[in-house]
């Protein structure tokens, strides 16, 4: 059975061209030609507003970015800082009268309790500008030996930065060696740690890092008063006979004390200050040369961290010493 349409009918399945619709048998050049695309300018308007969306976008990366890469560096220095000063501070707080005898001019006979060194004399201190202002910051480094004992045996500990290093910068190195019988000079263990530093022997068994990027390392030995102990201020009887100033460098013109301590003399309290470099700027400074165009301190490495004083991490503490003998400074 054959079933046939009108062409009423196939007309009404064909809209008309006129009435707006496109037709599917038609070519399709002609619907294209009937839609408007965007112009140019439109074009270039759109470029130029997502553009400064991506800058913004890409300023605020950068400052999120930056805050916590300087976050992060601050925790390092700080934890580092921290555990640094934790083990010096015990190191300290074990301090132990030797009782030994001491000629007072020297430390060839008497056994040295306590002893805080400048760094050797060709050593010139790192000076750097406090932001905002005209005033500078000398930063200096000592070394010091502290003795104390355990049951049988005398235990010497030492901290020393080394400043001829130039690959890593400012590293600080632990001195320790307990293997001495009481019945031993303790003498030994200092002239030890000395010759150490005087050798350079940083990979000796005795001597282990710490840490690097230590730019400043100051020891102050107060009395049972309080009084910082120096080269002018000894109004005591009996430490005297135990107590050995020397001549500070000539850097140092106004004078970081410098004093070897013998028999019962230790000190009452001392004042410890530690500076340290965050990490990206020791890596920078690690990278300059020392010697062009000059030698230190007109080097291009000294005169970039000339302008780092608010990249430099300040740790300071008071440490008690339990084993102080008042009788000392009577």
């Amino acid at each position: 059975m054959k079933f046939q349409m009108t062409n009423f009918e196939l007309r009404s399945l064909r809209p008309l061209a006129g009435e707006g619709k496109s037709d599917p048998i038609r070519n399709s050049q002609f619907a294209i030609r009937n839609f408007s695309g965007f112009s140019l300018i439109e074009v270039m308007v759109a470029v130029a507003l997502m553009s400064l969306i991506v800058i913004a976008l890409m300023a605020v990366f950068s400052s999120t970015q930056k805050a916590f890469r300087a976050s992060v560096t601050q925790t390092d220095v700080l934890e580092g800082g921290r555990a640094a000063m934790e083990l010096i501070t015990q190191d300290l707080r074990q301090m132990t009268p030797s009782g030994g005898i001491s000629n007072v001019t020297s430390t060839v006979n008497g056994a040295v309790n306590f002893s805080v060194l400048a760094n050797n004399n060709t050593y010139l201190p790192l000076v750097q500008g406090l932001p905002g202002s005209s005033v500078q910051r000398t930063n200096l480094l000592n070394y010091f030996f502290v003795l104390s004992r355990q049951n049988t045996k005398w235990i010497g500990v030492g901290y020393i930065v080394d400043n001829t290093n130039s690959s890593t910068l400012y590293p600080l190195y632990r001195y320790y060696r307990d293997d001495l019988s009481v019945r031993s000079n303790p003498l030994l263990l200092f002239s030890d740690f000395t010759g150490i530093i005087a050798s350079g022997q940083w990979t000796n068994s005795s001597m282990s890092h710490v840490m690097d990027g230590v730019v400043h390392l100051t020891v102050r030995a107060n009395d049972t008063n309080g009084v910082w102990m120096n080269n002018t201020v000894r109004p005591y009887t009996n430490v005297q006979n135990t107590l050995f100033f020397s001549s500070p460098p000539f850097q140092y013109g106004y004078g970081e004390a410098q004093f070897y301590m013998f028999s019962n003399t230790v000190p009452a309290s001392v004042e410890l200050e530690l500076g340290v470099l965050e990490d990206r700027v020791l890596a920078r400074a690690e990278s300059l040369p020392n010697n062009v165009p000059a030698a230190a301190p007109n080097d291009r490495r000294t005169l970039y961290l000339r302008d780092q004083s608010g990249k430099v991490h300040l740790f300071r503490q008071l440490v008690t010493i339990p084993n102080v003998d008042p009788t000392a400074y009577q």
